[in-house]
């Protein structure tokens, strides 16, 4: 079958329409009926589920980190599964965004350009201010920098994932996203409600918004606290 090309199809629509001086919400609402008159179904994506990491990949995954006894590389992993922060806003973190006292981390500019607060267990402080004590003494900027003082890159941790799943034998394609997203399913599995979820994970619900914006990580940090001693990684 041989088609009309768009533009001429087009030109030709123009002059029937002209007349009627269209907008656009008008001339929207006359190709829905057009396409109810030709009986055309609207492809609409369908809504897969993501692919999450099993707490049997993540237990894998970190013993291959504990067996290599890389200091930076367990703060690091630790900080990006506890926290569940995006990759751009791990390698952006700076030594004075860290509160070691509240156990919380400061994530500037993050997605949509929003500032908020990430927590972390308190079990996780000694280790956490090591670290930090370690890159003071280096007179670094940011939480994980190269020996060169350079600051750590989205490759680089990509890179640095990579390694370890390819230790642990992992074999399917796990992108820092998914890992981010497994911190999330697994609180919302322990029965933590997305409202105590969303002030931290910069995740926006256009639903709850209202309920969420009544809600600070202080209210969320207990409930959070609780949970993460039951996490897959001590």
């Amino acid at each position: 079958m041989t088609r009309t090309p768009a533009r001429t199809k087009a030109k030709e629509l123009a002059k029937f329409l002209r007349t009627e001086r269209p907008d656009y919400a008008y001339l929207k609402s006359v190709f829905r009926e057009l396409r109810k008159e030709l009986e055309i179904e609207v492809e609409r994506p369908s809504s897969r589920l993501p692919e999450v990491p099993t707490e049997e990949e993540i237990r894998a995954f970190y013993q291959q980190v504990w067996q290599a006894r890389k200091f930076t590389d367990m703060v690091l992993i630790k900080t990006l599964f506890y926290t569940g922060v995006r990759v751009s806003e791990l390698v952006n973190i700076r030594l004075q965004e860290v509160d070691l006292e509240r156990c919380q981390i400061r994530i500037c500019l993050g997605k949509g350009g929003k500032d908020r607060m990430v927590p972390f267990p308190y079990a996780f402080r000694e280790l956490l201010g090591l670290h930090i004590q370690q890159m003071q003494q280096k007179q670094a900027g940011y939480l994980f920098e190269s020996v060169r003082k350079q600051k750590y890159s989205d490759r680089d941790v990509r890179r640095m994932l990579e390694r370890y799943a390819t230790a642990a034998g992992i074999t399917r394609s796990l992108s820092p996203h998914k890992w981010r997203h497994f911190l999330f399913t697994w609180l919302k599995a322990q029965g933590i409600d997305d409202a105590l979820i969303q002030p931290y994970s910069g995740h926006e619900s256009r639903q709850s918004l209202e309920i969420y914006s009544r809600l600070s990580l202080g209210e969320a940090q207990p409930v959070y606290e609780q949970a993460m001693e039951r996490f897959p990684i001590p």
